[in-house]
C-alpha cells in the first residue's frame, strides 16, 4: 500500500491541472472528457462528462482516489462511494477557495510544501495584475455573461477576477449565488446598468456576437455601441483552478486595458 494515492481519477479539469503543475501527472489515471489543460492529460482515459460518469471505465482503472467538484457531481460521488472508492469532493467558489484547493490537492499526494509554493505563486501573480490595474485611469463597468439563454451573470471567482483585472462587475450582489439559476438576470437589468464592457464565456459553445448585439434594446448599452464585446473560452475562466488564476485573469486584464486606453 503506497503512502499516498497513486491512481487518481479527476472528474474535472482543475484538479488534473493542479496535479500536473505539481509534477504528479503520472498519478492521474482518468480524466473528464472536457479536460483541455494540460494538453498531455487528454491522452489519459476519459471517464466522465460533468454530471455523468462511466462507472465501468472508472472501476477498470482501479483508482485509490477520486476527485470531484460541487453538488453537481454529488450523484456520481455517491455512487462511487457506494462502490467502495474514496472520493474527495471540492466546492470552491472564490479565489481564496481555489488557492485552498491547490494546497489540499498537494497534501493529498504528499506534496504539501510544493502545493503551498504553487498557491503562493498564483496569488503573487494576481497581486501583480491588481497593482497594474490600479494604474487604470478608470474602472470599466463589466457584465460577465456566463450563459446566454437565460442570461447568467458571473460566479464569485469570476467576478473577483474582474475586479483584480481592473473592472467593476455590474451585478456584485449576485456573486455569492453558487447556482447558475440564482444568477439569472433579466436583459432589461443589463440595459439599466449599462456596462462598458461585455465579456462572454458560454460553457461548451462559442460566443455569437450577433446574438448579443441583436437583443432588443441592447443597442443602447455602451459596450454594444462601442463594440466592446469579448469572449474568453470557458476552459480559461470557468475552470475554478490554476487556469482562471493565470490565463483567465490575464485575458480579462488585457481586455480592460485596451478598453480604458481607447
Amino acid at each position: 500500500m503506497p503512502a499516498y494515492p497513486s491512481r487518481i481519477v479527476c472528474l474535472t479539469e482543475e484538479t488534473t491541472e493542479t496535479l500536473y503543475l505539481l509534477g504528479e501527472g503520472d498519478r492521474v489515471v482518468g480524466v473528464s472528457g472536457y479536460t483541455a489543460r494540460p494538453p498531455e492529460a487528454r491522452k489519459k482515459p476519459k471517464v466522465s462528462a460533468f454530471i455523468n460518469a462511466r462507472f465501468e471505465k472508472i472501476e477498470a482503472l482501479k483508482p485509490d482516489l477520486v476527485l470531484a467538484f460541487s453538488d453537481l457531481q454529488a450523484d456520481i460521488a455517491r455512487e462511487l462511494i457506494k462502490r467502495g472508492y474514496p472520493v474527495y469532493t471540492f466546492n470552491q467558489r472564490s479565489v481564496a477557495e481555489i488557492l485552498q484547493m491547490v494546497r489540499i490537492v498537494g497534501a493529498l499526494v504528499g506534496r504539501a510544501t510544493d502545493a503551498d509554493r504553487l498557491a503562493s505563486q498564483l496569488e503573487a501573480g494576481l497581486e501583480k495584475i491588481k497593482a497594474q490595474a490600479a494604474a487604470f485611469p478608470r474602472r470599466p463597468r463589466v457584465f460577465f455573461e456566463e450563459w446566454d439563454a437565460p442570461l447568467i451573470s458571473g460566479i464569485r471567482w469570476v467576478e473577483e477576477l474582474v475586479e483584480i483585472a481592473g473592472g467593476d462587475p455590474i451585478f456584485p450582489e449576485l456573486r455569492d449565488k453558487s447556482l447558475g439559476k440564482d444568477r439569472v438576470v433579466d436583459p432589461e437589468r443589463v440595459i439599466a446598468r449599462n456596462p462598458d464592457v461585455i465579456v462572454a464565456s458560454w460553457c461548451g459553445k462559442a460566443m455569437r456576437r450577433r446574438t448579443i448585439v441583436e437583443r432588443p434594446g441592447w443597442d443602447a448599452i455602451a459596450a454594444v455601441r462601442n463594440d466592446r464585446i469579448f469572449e474568453i473560452k470557458s476552459t480559461y475562466i470557468l475552470q475554478p483552478g490554476p487556469a482562471s488564476l493565470t490565463e483567465g485573469v490575464s485575458q480579462l486584464h488585457a481586455i480592460l486595458k485596451t478598453c480604458v486606453a481607447s
